[in-house]
């Protein structure tokens, strides 16, 4: 059926009006980005930044711990799909993913931290048993070569690539392929080589791309984990972006757009070799290999255990009074560090993460109905692109606008990454719904709106209160943009951890990492208590 020239303005309308808030959030980011990066057009920038004694070694950190963190992150969600997908160990998996997630990355560090230092509990565990006096003389934590900042990238990662893998293993037909392959007598491992992973490597490009960006423009973990003397190259950028030198600022610029083009760099090359490999790999032959048992070496198991132990450190150390090395377990337990604790950083984290997050997702909602789905990957950009230079764009349009260092201001900085991932993870949600179901509302005579809210947002009840807990859980992590944006005046629980990590009080710092971790696990856990009240007397719902 032909619209009608008065359906087609009103499409057209629709679609200008889901525009307006997006543009909103990206349209500052333009003249941010020329006014950021304007410097960098000096020859002399570049070279003052190529004659910097920390250049390099800045460099070669960022390269190992993001390359080799992204490697391995891939490595071990890649064993585990092909070690235990399809079976028990798998579901067990992703129920258990969405709290391991649900860990900010400052806080996973921390906790790290306290496990891998010198003095930490695994170096006390060792000294039980050695029977050592004074903590090793190890680097652990904080080395040169940024490994400790791998590992936890690589921990940290893993779990988000498996939450996508999740997502497209849950599809019918990659079900089907695998089913139809072990039914043929291929072995697990043929049916990943051969038939699954050709297929979903490519699937996974953008996602671990998202993984790169934020290993070579982590700055809270880095400042944690990484070395200090010289720190990576995306604490580097920051200390020269808030210089009051305007020198040191136009390096950071020049190296803000550096890790850009490592990103694009990298890209090209995992892309040439994804290709050059796929024109090689020979034709299945057919041939059936004996199918070889499971591993007795449960790989989640350190995955699942790692988390708990962070979780368990912190809150050790939170309740310690004393606990000097190599006592296992602290002396004394008491709540004086909780009773003495700082919550002004835990009731601006509270305000700031629930106003960007109801802000966002009706924007969501209205982009994915009546938005132009064609420009999903423009939305998409701030998750793929580091993230230095599309700070310093923002911080550069605060300046001009006269904004930095208000509320106005750090709510909107907030909104560019969170923005879109309540997009990307309500979409699967939203093109699976049933839409025989809105056409029957519109021939009931609801309009569009009214469809929306009456039968199809309460159907999606679930994704949507779960992509409210995705969007509250990445604003309370949000370390940098806090810091530019609200140029001092306001602390979150984030901000104060990774400050505290610099030589505070750990017991403090322990209550600020919890702190930071109960505000995400709360929305999480809301989200899934809140549709079984709502759906009381909805059985369909439930």
């Amino acid at each position: 059926m032909m619209l009608s020239p008065l359906a087609k303005r009103s499409l057209s309308r629709a679609q200008w009006l889901a525009l307006v808030p997006v543009a909103l959030v990206f349209g500052p980011l333009l003249p941010g980005l020329f006014w950021a990066l304007a410097p960098v057009l000096d020859g002399v920038v570049w070279r003052d930044l190529w004659l910097d004694a920390q250049w390099p070694q800045a460099l070669r950190a960022t390269l190992v711990s993001s390359v080799l963190g992204s490697a391995l992150a891939l490595g071990l969600a890649m064993l585990l799909a092909t070690w235990h997908y399809p079976g028990a160990l798998w579901r067990t998996l992703q129920r258990r993913l969405p709290l391991l997630l649900a860990l900010p990355h400052a806080a996973f560090a921390v906790g790290l931290f306290f496990l891998l230092a010198p003095s930490g509990w695994l170096a006390r565990l060792i000294a039980q048993l050695l029977q050592w006096s004074s903590p090793p003389d190890w680097i652990t934590v904080q080395d040169p070569y940024g490994l400790s900042l791998a590992l936890a990238l690589a921990l940290k990662e893993s779990w988000f690539l498996l939450w996508v893998l999740a997502a497209l293993l849950g599809e019918q037909p990659v079900r089907r392929q695998m089913v139809v392959a072990r039914t043929l007598g291929y072995s697990r491992a043929q049916a990943w080589r051969l038939i699954l992973w050709p297929q979903l490597l490519p699937r996974l490009g953008w996602p671990l791309a998202a993984v790169l960006a934020y290993g070579l423009s982590v700055v809270d973990m880095a400042i944690i984990l990484g070395p200090n003397t010289p720190p990576t190259l995306a604490v580097l950028v920051w200390r020269w972006l808030t210089d009051p030198d305007a020198a040191l600022q136009a390096r950071g610029s020049a190296a803000s757009l550096v890790l850009l083009a490592l990103l694009l760099l990298a890209a090209a090359l995992a892309h040439g070799l994804w290709h050059g490999r796929q024109r090689r790999r020979p034709d299945p032959d057919g041939l059936r290999q004996v199918t070889a048992a499971r591993p007795w070496f449960k790989l989640p198991m350190p995955l699942f255990l790692t988390g708990y132990a962070v979780l368990a450190v912190l809150l050790l150390w939170s309740l310690a009074e004393t606990w000097f090395f190599p006592a296992l377990w602290p002396d004394s337990l008491s709540w004086a560090s909780w009773r003495t604790a700082d919550w002004a950083p835990f009731r601006t984290t509270l305000w700031l993460a629930a106003a960007v997050s109801l802000l966002c997702l009706p924007a969501a909602l209205v982009w994915l109905e009546w938005g132009p789905q064609r420009y999903n990957a423009v939305l998409y950009l701030p998750l793929i692109v580091p993230a230095m230079p599309l700070v310093a764009a923002q911080y550069a349009a605060l300046l001009k606008l006269q904004l930095d260092g208000t509320a106005l201001g750090l709510v909107w900085s907030h909104l560019l990454w969170v923005l879109p991932y309540m997009v990307l993870t309500l979409v699967g949600a939203y093109r699976a719904f049933d839409a025989r179901l809105l056409v029957s509302a519109r021939v009931l005579g609801c309009t569009r709106l009214q469809a929306c809210l009456r039968v199809k947002w309460p159907l999606l009840v679930r994704p949507i209160l779960a992509t409210f807990a995705v969007g509250f859980a990445v604003s309370v992590a949000q370390y940098l943009p806090t810091l530019f944006a609200g140029a001092g005046r306001f602390v979150t629980v984030t901000t104060e951890a990774v400050a505290l990590s610099a030589g505070g009080n750990r017991r403090v710092l322990a209550v600020q990492a919890l702190l930071q971790i109960a505000l995400p696990v709360a929305a999480f856990a809301l989200a899934a208590w809140l549709p079984h009240g709502l759906a009381r007397h909805r059985k369909g719902l439930r």
